[in-house]
C-alpha cells in the first residue's frame, strides 16, 4: 500500500484531529491541497492546533451519536461534500490495576470503539452523496494481539477491527471504502507513562508521521476491511487474518457458508 496524492479540493474530516497523529496527518493532508477538518474535543488547545494549521476545525465528542451526524452536517454544509473520515479518536486505559476498572472500560469503549461505530453510521450518507469515498479507522496492534495490562483498549480496539472487517462488504458497494490501520507503539500522548521503559529497553517507536502516512496510503489505497499493520522499520504492511475451521457436513466435506451471509464482496 503505497501513499498516493489525494485529489485536490477533496474534503477530509478526521476525529481527535487535534492528537499526534490526527496532527500529522492533517498536515500531510493540507499540503496536497486537501480541505481539511479536525474534530476534538473543545479546548483553548485543540483550537489552536487547527489555527496553527490553517484547518478547519469542529467540536466533537465521538462518544455522542448525534454530535456525529451533526458535524457531518456542518463539514457538508461549509464545504459541500464530504469524501474521507478518518475516525481516529482515542483513549488508552490506565494499566495501572490487574483488576478491571468498569468505569475506565465504558469510558475507553466508548471512545475508541462506539466513535467508530457512530462515526461510520455518521458519514456514510454523505459519502454516498459524494459518489464514494472512504473511511479510516485508527485501530492498534492491541486489537490483533491484546495487552494484558489494558484490557478496555484491547476490546475496544479489537471491537473495531471486527467492525470494519464486517461492514465493509455492505459499504463496498456504496462505493465505500472502510480500512483499519493499527499502529505499534508511537510516538503520541499515549506512551507518555512508558517513555522511560521504551528509552531503557531501547525499543523502537513510531513517529506521528509514519503512522499519518499509511492513513494517507488507506485513503486511496486500502482494500475494502483490510487492517494494516505499522512498525517501526517494516512500514504497513497488509494484516493476514488466520481463517477459522469449516464445518463438515454429512459426506464429511468442508461446508461452504451459505451466499447470503457471505455479504456482497
Amino acid at each position: 500500500m503505497d501513499a498516493q496524492t489525494p485529489r485536490p479540493g477533496s474534503v477530509a474530516l478526521i476525529t481527535g484531529g487535534a492528537g499526534g497523529f490526527g496532527r500529522a496527518l492533517a498536515t500531510r493532508l493540507r499540503d496536497a491541497d486537501v480541505r481539511v477538518v479536525l474534530a476534538d474535543l473543545d479546548s483553548e488547545r485543540n483550537r489552536g492546533v487547527a489555527e496553527e494549521l490553517g484547518v478547519g476545525f469542529a467540536v466533537l465528542d465521538v462518544a455522542d451519536h448525534a454530535a456525529n451526524v451533526a458535524v457531518v452536517a456542518a463539514v457538508e454544509a461549509e464545504h459541500g461534500r464530504l469524501d474521507a473520515a478518518f475516525l481516529n479518536a482515542g483513549i488508552a486505559g490506565s494499566g495501572t490495576t490487574d483488576a478491571l476498572d468498569v468505569e475506565e472500560y465504558l469510558r475507553v469503549v466508548g471512545i475508541d470503539l462506539h466513535g467508530v461505530v457512530f462515526g461510520t453510521d455518521a458519514v456514510r450518507p454523505a459519502l454516498r452523496r459524494a459518489g464514494g469515498g472512504s473511511i479510516v479507522v485508527t485501530a492498534s496492534l492491541a486489537g490483533l494481539s491484546p495487552m494484558p495490562t489494558d484490557q478496555a483498549y484491547s476490546v475496544a480496539k479489537a471491537g473495531a477491527v471486527a467492525f470494519v472487517r464486517s461492514i465493509a462488504p455492505v459499504l463496498h458497494p456504496e462505493g465505500i471504502t472502510i480500512s483499519t490501520v493499527c499502529p505499534g507503539f508511537a510516538d503520541t500522548a499515549i506512551i507518555d507513562p512508558l517513555r522511560d521503559h521504551f528509552a531503557a529497553a531501547e525499543f523502537p517507536v513510531l513517529t506521528a508521521d509514519e503512522v499519518a502516512a499509511a492513513m494517507q496510503a488507506a485513503w486511496a489505497g486500502a482494500d475494502p476491511g483490510a487492517a494494516y499493520v505499522v512498525q517501526p522499520g517494516v512500514g504497513a504492511v497488509p494484516y493476514r487474518f488466520k481463517g477459522v475451521p469449516a464445518a463438515k457436513n454429512a459426506a464429511g466435506e468442508s461446508a461452504r457458508i451459505p451466499g447470503a451471509l457471505q455479504g456482497p464482496l
